[in-house]
């Protein structure tokens, strides 16, 4: 299979990586519990489905498409201005070229993108009357990054490499991070789904446990997973663990916000906004922008933690994971009101 690298243009490394082997298009849409229900798998999970059964949910949708899967990447570059990339492949059609077109719009380089014959990863999200999304990933037939493609040049001068769990993907995983460590790139990890942690538990650990993962996000769903059967397992626990192999420390708790520790300090944050969610897609993945972006700007563990509120405030507001301009508005409020840095975004 020939991988095909789109131009570049001589661009400045971009400052934030993220790491896709197989680009992915998301099909949002509203359901009742009833489509839900005929649904295999845990609700409010994400589980891998054939071709077949992504097609036969699409065709019980009216679903909103969107090329927003590395929601950080696109979240950091339109909500606060950071220069970010994505490296991964996408196929030679039509959601291909959906995503490459979506990432470029977003201000995300596609350079480190490469094209390759095949079809391009799609993904189901269903969204309940409460906000909270179930996902059904179709990836088998689609083409990826392998861990031979990568190399050196595609991490030079930049700051941090973004990565989402998934097991399938491990070989590709640990070679990024080697890559990255030896550019010297701070490594961010999400831990994805609290199937994916419940299923492939000590292959988690292990990289947790390897040392070269320095910053962890885990929902208190996943937190459980991680500890599940072990005589302390609530989300403080798990902070703990997590804080053991990681510089940075995250659990995100929903509505009640979220608990994070960095050396000795430890820090409780609300959550901020009052409002219902309408879809809690790209939730995590944005308040892991802000955070990040906290992080980059030297901010304090506690400010991190706000900014971070912030964007996964925003992004709650609206359908399919993705921030309309009125909720960047209302986040950058949000950060004037609690004195916190607004980012100079020059669209």
């Amino acid at each position: 299979m020939v991988a095909e690298a789109l131009p570049n243009s001589h661009e400045a490394p971009p400052v934030v990586l993220g790491l896709q082997p197989a680009a992915l298009i998301d099909n949002v849409a509203p359901v009742d519990w009833s489509l839900l229900d005929q649904i295999p798998g845990d609700r409010g999970g994400s589980i891998p489905v054939q071709k077949d059964e992504l097609e036969h949910i699409l065709k019980e949708l009216d679903t909103h498409v969107t090329a927003a899967p590395l929601k950080k990447m696109a979240g950091l570059s339109v909500g606060f201005g950071v220069a970010t990339g994505i490296i991964g492949a996408y196929g030679d059609d039509e959601q291909g070229q959906l995503f490459v077109s979506n990432m470029g719009f977003s201000g995300v380089s596609i350079s480190r993108l490469r094209k390759k014959k095949g079809s391009t990863g799609q993904c189901v999200c269903l969204v309940d009357d409460s906000g909270n999304r179930t996902m059904r990933p179709c990836l088998s037939s689609a083409v990826k990054i392998q861990a031979d493609e990568l190399s050196k040049d595609d991490f030079t001068g930049s700051k941090w490499l973004v990565l989402r769990y998934a097991v399938l993907n491990l070989e590709v995983i640990k070679a990024a991070i080697g890559f990255a460590k030896q550019e010297g790139l701070s490594v961010s990890l999400d831990l994805a789904s609290f199937e994916m942690v419940r299923n492939y538990r000590s292959e988690l650990r292990q990289l947790l446990e390897s040392g070269n993962i320095d910053l962890c996000f885990a929902n208190e769903d996943e937190a459980a997973e991680l500890l599940r059967g072990e005589e302390e397992a609530g989300p403080e626990a798990a902070l703990e663990f997590l804080s053991r192999h990681c510089n940075w420390a995250v659990v995100t708790l929903g509505s009640k916000g979220c608990i994070a520790k960095h050396d000795k300090e430890v820090v409780q944050v609300p959550a901020i906004g009052e409002t219902i969610a309408t879809d809690a897609t790209g939730a995590g993945d944005l308040f892991a922008s802000g955070f990040l972006y906290g992080l980059i700007k030297g901010l304090p563990l506690e400010e991190c933690c706000k900014m971070g509120s912030c964007s996964g405030g925003s992004v709650i507001r609206a359908l399919g994971g993705e921030v309309t301009p009125e909720n960047w508005q209302w986040m950058h409020k949000q950060l004037q009101l609690k004195s916190l840095p607004v980012p100079d975004i020059r669209n």
